[in-house]
């Protein structure tokens, strides 16, 4: 399950009784709450608050910090409005007071997530909730919850107050538990969020191995890791579709610098749901044609077909023995999310190879040389700009043994064709050994490692068209973690990819060898 924490906002007071009440989040508004994971919005009747007598009212989200409880709740077209009763304790004193003077303005809303879902604007939609706790913070997210009324009948002034050494709840004798952690499985990159900053106690931007490690331990019941992890899990300040949490930064970044064939393409956000989902195709496209006068005019209905895009996952683990988390941390743990790094960034740019080569055009068949190269260049980037209506393949993805074969090619003085020293005068453009982007014959070269075949041979290269190719990935990329019975660390990473080769294939254009 997945613990979500919102805030709420600002409170007006009277003096009549010690109760405060109010709206204590929005619910089908479609309003969005800015929290750690971006924005969060909570579909009607998406929260459950049909046992009012557990929820108590904490400050500040402190377990040990009661204040009140909830006696009443009301669930309206645009919210959840709730009344809560202070106790008379001295936290409850001090709670009352801080909202009489404006020194706490807002509410915070902690609920357990059974459901959620992912928008086309990139926010996290929830669906099914089961509210845990209400909290009174300093500083508001939700702009329309607010607490409408504070009423008290006589607050004894915080410094005239005797300590006690455990505040109660009137009129309660329930104790606080703690929430639990399942020793079983924990996911480590939930969407755990906290809307505030001031409000949770927050860590110093951690690395992945870092936050790997607090993760484990947070799965073997460690409270500070815990809160460790609630607090690295904080993305307010990124665009959250498109970025990731800043100890997933080293995953897979916006550059692409280990998936090279990705730059070759069009990237898109994942739809939010399915393993499978529809583009529109055109099937017969509309004709226009010379007519004489009062001659009828022929009619060529325009249809249109579906392509279906397959979504899949791409995932590897790990099994970490303790011996190896305690002896060699954080050492191991930084080797660990570098490997899974570079694992992930493999497969997927692999998957969009092999794309490239089921679904791709083969070229007419040249030679291995210079001129063989640029026939292919010359004749299939004509074609597939024909053949798409007018996209350009301007996209060179070649193999490290096509990079090296460019490198070398000479003209007939033994000059190099791709010169390292900038457009020279018989130079078909600039390819260095020491990069591995370049200009050959006007299109962009791209070296990709991943490509696993050796030498000039077929499917040593691709002349591609952006526009043709489209790349939809999740916004971020998972971890997950299983205690196993052994006492080992289970550690698992994935995330989801599909790959469309549009227009029949013929915006991909592979290279082939007479």
């Amino acid at each position: 399950m997945k613990e979500l924490i919102i805030e709420a906002s600002s409170i007006e007071c009277s003096e009549e009784r010690r109760e405060i009440s109010g709206k204590i989040v929005p619910m089908g508004t479609g309003e969005v709450g800015s929290t750690n994971m971006g924005g969060v919005v909570f579909a009607a009747n998406s929260i459950d608050v049909t046992d009012i007598s557990k929820i108590k009212l904490l400050s500040q989200h402190d377990m040990k910090k009661p204040v009140g409880r909830m006696t009443a709740a009301e669930v309206r077209p645009d919210g959840i409005y709730a009344t809560f009763k202070l106790s008379r304790s001295t936290g409850g004193n001090d709670a009352l007071i801080q909202a009489q003077e404006g020194l706490v303005s807002g509410l915070s809303v902690g609920a357990e997530v059974i459901s959620s879902q992912p928008s086309r604007d990139g926010h996290i939609v929830v669906t099914a909730a089961k509210l845990k706790e209400v909290s009174l913070v300093t500083e508001p997210a939700f702009k329309s919850a607010q607490v409408l009324e504070i009423a008290a009948e006589e607050v004894i002034p915080a410094e005239e107050t005797q300590p006690e050494s455990e505040p109660q709840v009137e009129e309660s004798t329930t104790a606080v538990e703690a929430p639990a952690v399942e020793a079983a499985a924990v996911e480590a990159a939930r969407p755990t969020v906290v809307a505030n900053l001031q409000v949770k106690e927050r860590t110093a931007p951690i690395t992945s191995a870092q936050y790997l490690e607090a993760s484990i331990k947070a799965a073997m019941g460690d409270d500070n890791a815990r809160r460790t992890v609630l607090a690295a899990d904080d993305t307010t300040s990124t665009n959250t579709g498109l970025t990731l949490p800043q100890h997933l930064n080293e995953f897979v970044t916006t550059t692409f610098t280990g998936r090279p064939a990705f730059e070759a393409v069009t990237r898109q956000a994942l739809p939010s749901t399915g393993m499978s989902f529809t583009i529109p195709k055109l099937g017969t496209a509309p004709t226009v044609a010379d007519a004489d006068e009062a001659a009828s005019i022929s009619t060529t209905g325009m249809t249109s077909t579906y392509d279906t895009v397959n979504v899949n996952k791409f995932a590897g683990r790990n099994v970490v023995s303790w011996e190896l988390i305690d002896r060699s941390s954080p050492a191991f743990m930084d080797l660990l999310m570098t490997e899974l790094r570079k694992a992930y960034e493999a497969a997927t740019d692999s998957a969009l190879i092999a794309a490239f080569t089921a679904s791709g055009t083969q070229a007419t068949g040249v030679a291995a040389t210079a001129a063989g190269l640029q026939s292919f260049i010359a004749t299939q980037s004509a074609a597939a700009y024909k053949a798409t209506g007018g996209n350009y393949a301007n996209k060179l993805v070649a193999s490290t043994d096509q990079w090296a074969a460019i490198n070398g090619y000479v003209d007939g003085s033994s000059r190099p064709l791709y010169s390292a020293q900038g457009q020279t005068q018989n130079a078909s453009g600039a390819v260095v050994p020491t990069s591995v982007v370049g200009n050959v014959l006007g299109t962009s070269l791209i070296v990709d490692h991943n490509i696993s075949v050796s030498g000039i041979v077929d499917e040593s290269a691709f002349l591609v068209a952006p526009e043709s190719v489209y790349v939809w990935e999740s916004p971020t990329t998972q971890l997950r973690l299983n205690v196993l019975t052994t006492g080992e660390i289970e550690i698992a990473l994935y995330g989801y990819l599909a790959i469309g080769v549009l227009k029949g294939g013929v915006g991909v254009r592979r290279f082939n060898l007479a």
